[in-house]
């Protein structure tokens, strides 16, 4: 198996769930703390393409920052969002996980089993 990666919140209850799932199968994961280390826009647009989605299926729209900032703006492309992404990390759904070329998001914490 190739690395597996969690971009992890370790204040985010899902997140921790989603770790010690992982570590319960005897998975080892590189734990990045992704506020204190944001994806770059680039990382950010692939693992979009991993999951298949559009930036603001990863964007927690509940954050204050959301409204805040207008990303609710339909006229704003894949680029500004996947800047204000990176800017904003607090914004970006929680826990991500990558493996074996693919991503999902631990929402629930067991959905990431289907990439490993």
């Amino acid at each position: 198996m190739d690395d597996v990666v969690i971009l992890h919140n370790p204040r985010c209850s899902k997140s921790r769930a989603t770790l010690a799932l992982l570590e319960e199968r005897g998975i080892a994961p590189r734990v990045v703390d992704y506020l204190k280390q944001p994806p770059t826009a680039a990382e950010l647009g692939a693992i979009l393409d991993k999951l298949g989605v559009e930036p603001r299926a990863l964007m927690r729209t509940d954050e204050p920052e959301y409204r805040e900032l207008g990303l609710d703006d339909p006229a704003l492309g894949r680029a500004e969002l996947l800047a204000a992404l990176h800017a904003h990390p607090r914004l970006i759904q929680r826990p991500i996980v990558l493996a074996n070329g693919k991503a999902a998001i631990g929402r629930p914490p067991e959905r990431v089993l289907e990439i490993l």
